[in-house]
């Protein structure tokens, strides 16, 4: 099974989803809530947005190869 590509995240403040392509050479640290301006940051022990807010773990979680932190 190859690599997903993309993930829905999810704001916690407004509940607004938006379905992006996650960077495959880095991990994305913050992310601007488009509806509602929260500036969104990883969760404790999580290494960027994607695996705090999306439905899908960021690539190299997915290839079990830890944070690209």
């Amino acid at each position: 099974m190859g690599i997903i590509a993309k993930s829905t995240l999810t704001c916690p403040h407004c509940g607004h989803a938006k379905t992006l392509t996650m960077p495959t050479d880095y991990c994305q640290f913050y992310y601007e809530c488009t509806e509602c301006g929260t500036l969104l940051k990883p969760l404790a022990g999580d290494c960027c947005v994607f695996c705090s807010y999306g439905d899908v773990p960021c690539p190299p979680i997915q290839e079990q190869k830890g944070c690209c932190g």
